[in-house]
């Protein structure tokens, strides 16, 4: 089989316009909705679907949508009553910032050696009434040997230094919830009670109702079990800094969450990305099955 034969993009409509990009030689697709904040709803890799979606919360434009890998820009997480600060103005924004709830543009498509779609995003009035910012964000996602390539760049079009929090929201569908990690972080920050505490790589996230964050883990990547016996991994820019760990209960999903910071990270000035004016920031996260 070549290239050629291997690699497609198909066009469809579910509820909204979607693009599957197809490997066929591996068993792999992976489905992106632009319109619904230019969100991942499928991800099937060497014959597993790797993704939990709820597909009425999708199919509402009204609703956050509960599954895939939401976009997290250019916060992750919340924000105490949702205002921030800066240079002396107080803004309003909701949980995981304005990307995820717009509309995103297709740029470019490619079937030679992979299957990719190009998106991008631009700052508006809407996102400049609650992060004044003019920005250009253009994701690439790519297919390319059963492998899931989500390039970032973050381009600052504004005239002062852009501050800015990079992550992604994955839902992972799994039977179980004590799962381990493979990362070397060794401690945790449990939101439950805001505790630092010691991390040994197992969490049970079954008896959890907020979510945890890896600290301290060096090596840019961590790797959990799915069904089958199989096993994800993730791996990311090392501007990832952090991985936070959630789940509902009741519901067959796991989330696992690269960010470049935490909570409250546009108030306490703490661990953000500055971009230069009309630089761009650039990132990668990978997603694979083992």
């Amino acid at each position: 089989m070549n290239s050629n034969d291997n690699y497609h993009i198909n066009r469809s409509n579910d509820g909204f316009p979607v693009y599957e990009l197809v490997d066929a030689r591996t068993d792999s697709k992976v489905v992106l909705c632009p319109e619904r904040g230019g969100i991942v709803t499928s991800c099937r890799l060497r014959g597993i679907e790797l993704l939990y979606l709820d597909r009425d919360t999708f199919l509402n434009p009204q609703a956050n949508i509960r599954g895939g890998i939401p976009v997290l820009f250019p916060i992750a997480g919340q924000l105490v009553n949702g205002e921030y600060e800066w240079n002396g103005q107080t803004y309003r924004m909701k949980n995981h910032g304005v990307a995820r709830l717009l509309p995103w543009e297709v740029i470019e498509t490619n079937t030679e050696n992979e299957a990719s779609v190009a998106v991008a995003l631009h700052s508006n009035s809407e996102t400049l009434a609650a992060y004044p910012f003019e920005f250009e964000l253009r994701f690439t996602y790519k297919l390319q040997d059963g492998i899931l390539y989500i390039d970032q760049q973050y381009k600052n079009l504004s005239e002062q230094a852009m501050p800015m929090v990079a992550g992604f929201h994955p839902y992972f569908a799994t039977e179980g919830k004590n799962l381990a990690y493979g990362t070397d972080a060794t401690r945790i920050l449990d939101y439950n009670d805001k505790k630092e505490k010691p991390f040994d790589g197992t969490l049970n996230l079954e008896t959890m109702v907020e979510s945890a964050a890896l600290l301290d883990a060096t090596r840019p990547q961590v790797t959990f079990p799915l069904a089958q016996g199989r096993k994800v991994k993730l791996s990311y820019s090392e501007q990832f800094r952090y991985v936070v760990l959630w789940s509902v209960e009741g519901k067959p999903f796991v989330c696992v969450e690269p960010w470049t910071a935490l909570n409250e990270a546009l108030n306490d000035k703490e661990g953000l990305l500055m971009v230069s004016p009309g630089h761009t920031q650039s990132l990668t996260l990978n997603i694979s099955c083992e």
